[in-house]
């Protein structure tokens, strides 16, 4: 009798831990990025404070939700990422990871997301293949990505007449990728690529490479890096006269906080693509106003800082749809892609099934000095790329989840 008791409480106790477990309001988000490197002004701690900001304008702590952020700098090495990653989900309980600059670091942490369940949303490593070749339940690829980057930027920079490509790219996953994508564009449209020269990550001094570019008599120089390694690389051509001898720049990775860093006599003319811009609408001057306020150099946010943003508020949303945390990754990524995507940094959008958020892309020209009428008033709008265009064909896809 006791044995019948007992085995009847614990089904009740299950029944009743089903709805229990859906009341779950505590939440931990872990914003793993680069936080002293060369990224760190395109994301580092501008991810945190993109991600605080989500949250308060959630409107779920005052529903009584308890959520509560964690940070940490990966260094840009992928086995400190991992490493940090597994602690957090195992002694710290975060249930899910934004940012992750660099993919390098990005590509690694798919397989710890995936292995703990947890969710993973991306917004500042550049690789196509997180939603490719790499993709898994778990992830969500919000910002940008290296399709993107070439066909907005290296299809313009060929139809406009630099039909002759020259890379040097950043040794590791990033890099390699941008370089891949965006030759294979290049080619596509009747371009050519003479050559390419790797460079170590966070390099100091391109001289050898800049030279060997220069020896290729290539029109275009695609610099297929970014954060630091882009803007001392566009300084050193500057003061090597190669652009002065003929041959033209494409950044394929241009952020806010280089054209800033660099300014824009340098920089002017420069044609780039991304996502996100501070002065595009109302929308995105209100948010970048008080991100800058909370930002120790005032500065306005990059497209990853407003990925981070953009993500967390999505992410929160599905948490709210849901009644509570689920602390099941793939069934929340799952309702975030039934969910469209809609907020005034983005606009309207959404997630597809290989974890590729879909919204437009912008090409973007730096404006010449005379032509910048305020603080940071840096970008004139180009062209427009639409959603349906931006990002690699779902028919395209190398991610596994669509052969199933």
């Amino acid at each position: 009798m006791k044995l019948m008791v007992s085995a009847l409480a614990l089904t009740a106790a299950l029944v009743s831990g089903a709805p229990a477990l859906a009341q779950d309001k505590i939440v931990k988000l872990g914003i793993l990025d680069d936080m002293s490197g060369l990224y760190a002004d395109v994301g580092g701690a501008g991810s945190v404070i993109a991600a605080q900001m989500a949250i308060e304008d959630s409107g779920l702590v005052a529903k009584g939700w308890k959520i509560d952020i964690v940070s940490a700098d990966h260094q840009n090495k992928p086995d400190v990422g991992v490493n940090v990653a597994r602690q957090w989900i195992d002694q710290e309980k975060v249930d899910g990871l934004f940012g992750v600059l660099s993919s390098g670091v990005a590509l690694a942490v798919t397989g710890v997301a995936k292995e703990k369940n947890v969710v993973y949303m991306n917004s500042g490593a550049a690789a196509s293949d997180l939603t490719g070749s790499a993709c898994t339940p778990n992830i969500v690829h919000w910002t940008y990505d290296t399709y993107l980057l070439a066909n907005g930027t290296g299809k313009a920079v060929v139809k406009s007449g630099g039909d002759s490509w020259y890379f040097l790219t950043a040794d590791y996953a990033f890099g390699q990728a941008l370089e891949r994508d965006t030759s294979a564009v290049v080619t596509a449209n009747g371009g050519k690529v003479i050559g390419a020269v790797r460079h170590p990550l966070n390099s100091s001094d391109f001289s050898s490479f800049l030279l060997q570019a220069q020896a290729s008599k290539a029109k275009i120089i695609g610099l297929a890096n970014a954060g630091g390694d882009t803007t001392n690389a566009i300084k050193q051509a500057n003061e090597f006269g190669i652009t002065a001898g003929g041959q033209k720049l494409a950044a394929l990775l241009l952020f806010l906080t280089d054209v800033h860093s660099l300014g824009l006599k340098m920089t002017a003319g420069l044609q780039f693509t991304e996502t996100f811009y501070w002065d595009m609408n109302e929308g995105t001057r209100a948010f970048s106003a008080k991100f800058s306020e909370r930002m120790r150099n005032k500065q306005k946010p990059t497209m990853v800082q407003a990925g981070v943003y953009a993500s967390v508020n999505h992410y929160l949303k599905a948490l709210d749809a849901m009644g509570g945390n689920v602390h099941d990754g793939v069934k929340i990524v799952d309702k975030m892609k039934a969910m469209p995507t809609e907020d005034a940094l983005f606009g309207k959008g959404t997630i597809r099934a290989d974890g590729r958020k879909i919204h437009p892309g912008y090409l973007f020209e730096v404006k010449k000095p005379e032509e910048s009428k305020y603080p940071w008033d840096y970008y004139k709008l180009i062209a427009t790329i639409p959603a349906e265009e931006a990002f690699t064909p779902i028919e395209k896809s190398a991610c596994p989840l669509l052969k199933k």
